[in-house]
């Protein structure tokens, strides 16, 4: 019996598998929900744009959340990056800035992020820096990278992998504060031979604005070169020096504390012109979201509606068939 049972099922289904269907049907249910959508606002399925309208609003929550966080990030690092600019402006004042200055050695500092989804700061430090190689590389003077940072990192490395000296990543992943900055300055003046140091970061002057910023930082032979040139450094010998030190110590000491604290103040520059980019991409990503989510609530209403009166046609029309 339950062998006649099968044979009777089997020739139940053997209609419906071998039943020819239309290549084109096939193709047409295999076919992605995007050239459905093609066809026709009528020929959109209703289901399609619901989950359409999921994700949307899905990403809109997580765009939302991440404008949250960036701005509660932005107000803790704020009033340390602003502090942290009366460290660097006594030196500005004694040893002056001179990004103009002609040395064999020099070595560009990338101060950048390991996340990305914060505008275009990245990739404006990564030109910069590019510009700062390019003008300083010749047959008479080399010119190297250290990078600090994943994102300046994976876009330096594709043409310029040859004069990268030293990569650091994942600088904002404690409390920074300014003794992890200065042993991070301190690696680098260990590892690295130089006789400019150019430091590229963004300098924070609003939510919605920062500014490309280069800070130099020369070694103490070139300040005392300058010095004695007369140059826009000015004559050091002005200054009393105290504790039976020589110059050249004290120049060694001075060159390297303005270095980590230029380093400090530009890391926290970088970081607050980050959470400004970040939250301000975010808020346009949820207002692009909201918007997305109007058009998809209004294609969804007239599909619906279309549907409806589809059927109430049909409706209509049999009871009219029968009727007659």
């Amino acid at each position: 019996m339950a062998m006649a049972a099968l044979r009777r099922e089997g020739r139940r289904l053997v209609p419906l598998v071998s039943s020819p269907r239309p290549i084109n049907a096939i193709q047409s249910t295999l076919a992605p929900a995007e050239e459905q959508v093609g066809l026709g606002v009528r020929s959109i399925s209703t289901q399609i744009v619901r989950n359409r309208m999921k994700s949307v609003k899905n990403i809109q929550k997580i765009t939302k959340a991440m404008k949250m966080v960036a701005a509660s990030k932005l107000r803790a690092i704020q009033v340390r990056a602003e502090n942290s600019r009366g460290l660097w402006q006594p030196f500005t004042a004694l040893l002056g800035d001179t990004p103009s200055v002609s040395v064999k050695k020099n070595v560009i500092v990338t101060i950048s992020s390991d996340k990305g989804l914060c505008g275009g700061i990245n990739s404006t430090s990564v030109k910069i820096s590019r510009a700062l190689h390019k003008i300083n590389s010749g047959p008479d003077a080399e010119c190297k990278y250290v990078v600090l940072g994943e994102k300046a990192k994976a876009q330096l490395i594709r043409d310029s992998k040859k004069h990268i000296e030293l990569t650091m990543t994942e600088l904002q992943k404690n409390f920074l504060n300014y003794t992890q900055v200065s042993v991070i300055a301190d690696d680098i003046l260990k590892n690295v031979e130089y006789d400019a140091l150019r430091i590229v970061f963004n300098k924070f002057q609003s939510v919605v604005s920062f500014l490309p910023t280069t800070a130099t930082v020369l070694s103490p032979e070139v300040v005392e070169r300058e010095s004695e040139a007369g140059g826009k450094i000015g004559s050091l010998d002005s200054y009393e020096i105290e504790g039976g030190e020589t110059k050249s110590e004290v120049l060694q000491n001075l060159s390297e504390f303005q270095f980590s604290c230029v380093m400090f103040n530009g890391v926290l520059e970088n970081a607050c012109s980050e959470q400004g980019a970040r939250m301000s991409a975010m808020d346009s990503s949820s207002r692009n979201a909201g918007d997305m989510l109007d058009r998809l609530t209004l294609t969804y209403n007239r599909t619906r509606q279309a549907s409806i009166t589809t059927e109430l046609t049909e409706i209509i029309s049999g009871a009219s068939a029968l009727e007659g």
